[in-house]
């Protein structure tokens, strides 16, 4: 798909990015924490893929650090989630310009790595591999070991400790499956 253009998210698209997180994941209610990501005074990156002036694809990127993390400690981390695109523009290229788009946009900023919870053949696809050395904020089961990956920003320093998300991440029952 090549009709979409990719721009930072506007409080006039909540309407559609309200009817696209049903549509893309019918059997998870993702909306109360995309709503609330959205409503953070600041730390949130939205990204929107629009076809003709409609929102086909949405993706979030929220800022976040390293617990207990020395005061010197250089960077902070972004977690990538969630991303949705309509089902009628899946597998079409839209979720993966989303994804690089918002990683290009990371290059000159202070983000180190960018970190997701999901399926590793899709995105291992753009990059990101298994993650070792950040720990999720809340232990995943075993099957899910995986499915935490990252990618590190170019020139970033190594990255240790525990992830430190956010309110409105801080709830286990989105790190369960």
């Amino acid at each position: 798909m090549d009709n979409f253009t990719i721009r930072e998210s506007r409080p006039g698209d909540s309407p559609e990015i309200r009817l696209l997180y049903p549509a893309a994941f019918p059997d998870e209610d993702l909306l109360p924490v995309v709503l609330a990501l959205l409503s953070e005074p600041g730390g949130v990156l939205s990204l929107i893929a629009d076809v003709d002036g409609s929102v086909t694809g949405h993706i979030l990127f929220t800022v976040c650090g390293i617990a207990e993390k020395p005061a010197d400690y250089p960077g902070t981390l972004a977690l990538l989630a969630p991303l949705a695109v309509a089902p009628a523009s899946q597998r079409q290229g839209v979720g993966s310009a989303l994804i690089r788009h918002g990683l290009n946009m990371f290059e000159q900023s202070t983000i180190t790595h960018v970190l997701v919870l999901g399926d590793p053949a899709y995105y291992g696809r753009a990059g990101f591999t298994v993650e070792t050395d950040i720990a999720p904020p809340y232990p995943l089961p075993d099957e899910w070991r995986e499915a935490w990956q990252s990618i590190r920003m170019p020139g970033a320093p190594d990255r240790k400790g525990k992830l430190s998300v956010p309110a409105p991440w801080q709830q286990p029952a989105l790190w369960l499956p």
